[in-house]
């Protein structure tokens, strides 16, 4: 709901300064009259083609925002996590307003066969000294037109595409954002520099291109890096499938982190930075010899990458940490009852919110409530994490009931079965596959006692 907001806050924004500057005529109605027709629909292609031109670099504007991972973001969107999700939106937003921007340009030629070329409007004075760059901002606009499509297209089919080549694809698009920063500001046409759409546009534009200058420095997240080493590797089971516990000591400088929170990590110089939930509640695993903390990742084997990780990683071998980020703390509204749901390796944030509640551990910021926690498994029997997961909820203050759903045994969680014993208004936190998030939302879309918190780890 947060992204659907933010998108159309940010849609109507733009198209209300918009309107301010160039409210639209009757006349854009051409089968009102007839006689009309012809100036009446080239000013609707005007209208149509300058609306979705501002859209479209709109979002992409902020689309280069959002790629700063700016920590500020995080309370109004509910998440680093959403703050990527609305990123993602937000670039198919630019591609899609882009089509129609396209469209409405193309649309010239059928609109001259059925009514001419009378009532053409001419061109519109652009800003001075930018008159003779209309022709290379048209073509480089089209290029870019072209190439931001298929890199959208790219980055939506992500299981097509290992993760390099996403990301070698993926950097490219500041250089893409200011090309098309270019053909907005030569085309824009004077009367839009007036306010409000003016200063608005203007600054898009300018902290548009910043971000994107800041993206290609290789400078997003630098101010939270830190430079550690790994400590311990772990391989937790047998078969390829079985995750690995990489334990990580981290500098003075490390701020410390929330139950639940998480954090870019870079094993090696060539990968970039992959999301891994941090897996321990602060200070739960204490200092190194060293007395630097300690804290712990539990990677399952997804990718081509990660499936390497139990057999590249060695104590002692360096690693950069960026965070930490997130907002999956497990905590509710007052009269509410909490239910965590996990799903395979989604039980690491709830591995880290079972820890702060250990006997022991250090005092939470919040107030901490009992919670049931359902953990969704595909063999109870063997799973590595299961036994490890007993002894904290047993141990758990305020207590956490423990129910496991193991599919071999045909166990498998239904939305109603959250609802069983538990009166009263719900506060959901989930992390886990897919099918299961979706399934969870379109139960709780018509319930008004549900709240569901949805971590997500879909970057990309």
């Amino acid at each position: 709901m947060r992204i659907k907001m933010a998108m159309g806050i940010w849609l109507l924004g733009i198209t209300l300064a918009w309107l301010a500057v160039a409210p639209l005529d009757p006349g854009v109605l051409p089968l009102v009259d007839p006689q009309g027709a012809a100036a009446g629909g080239w000013l609707l292609r005007r209208h149509v083609l300058y609306l979705s031109g501002l859209w479209s670099i709109g979002l992409m504007s902020l689309t280069m925002l959002l790629a700063l991972r700016l920590p500020w973001l995080e309370r109004p969107l509910g998440g680093m996590d959403q703050v990527y999700r609305l990123h993602k939106w937000a670039g198919v937003g630019a591609a899609l307003t882009a089509l129609l921007h396209w469209g409405a340009k193309e649309s010239s030629g059928w609109i001259k066969a059925l009514w001419g070329t009378v009532g053409r409007p001419g061109r519109d004075a652009v800003l001075p000294g930018l008159a003779g760059f209309r022709d290379a901002a048209k073509d480089l606009g089209e290029w870019a037109f072209y190439l931001l499509l298929a890199m959208v297209a790219i980055a939506l089919l992500t299981r097509l595409l290992s993760y390099k080549p996403w990301r070698f694809l993926h950097r490219a698009m500041p250089l893409l954002f200011l090309a098309l920063a270019f053909h907005t500001v030569a085309l824009m046409p004077m009367g839009f520099w007036a306010l409000p759409l003016g200063a608005l546009m203007g600054a898009l534009l300018a902290l548009g291109s910043a971000a994107a200058l800041w993206s290609l420095a290789g400078w997003v997240g630098r101010a939270r890096r830190h430079a550690g080493r790994i400590h311990a590797v772990h391989v937790l089971g047998d078969g390829p499938q079985a995750p690995v516990e990489v334990i990580c000591a981290l500098p003075a400088s490390w701020p410390g982190h929330r139950p639940g929170q998480f954090a870019f990590v870079r094993f090696h110089r060539g990968e970039g930075a992959h999301p891994f939930t941090i897996a321990s509640a602060p200070g739960s695993l204490g200092t190194d010899e060293r007395g630097e903390p300690l804290l712990r990742l539990v990677i399952k084997p997804l990718g081509d990458y990660t499936r390497s990780l139990g057999q590249r990683l060695r104590a002692g071998q360096q690693v950069d940490i960026e965070g930490p980020y997130g907002r999956f703390d497990g905590q509710g509204g007052h009269g509410r009852r909490q239910v965590w749901v996990a799903g395979g390796v989604g039980v690491t944030p709830f591995l880290s919110l079972l820890e702060s509640r250990q006997p022991g551990a250090q005092p939470p910021r919040m107030r901490q409530q009992p919670a049931h926690m359902h953990y969704c498994t595909r063999d109870a029997a063997a799973d590595p994490l299961l036994p490890r997961l007993h002894q904290l909820c047993e141990r758990a203050r305020p207590p956490v009931t423990l129910t496991v759903h193991s599919d071999a045994q045909s166990q498998r969680l239904t939305p109603q079965a959250l609802e069983a014993g538990m009166a009263g208004p719900l506060d959901i936190w989930f992390c886990g596959p897919q099918g299961l998030g979706d399934a969870l939302h379109a139960h709780s879309g018509g319930l008004r006692s549900w709240r569901l918190h949805r971590e997500s780890f879909a970057m990309r």
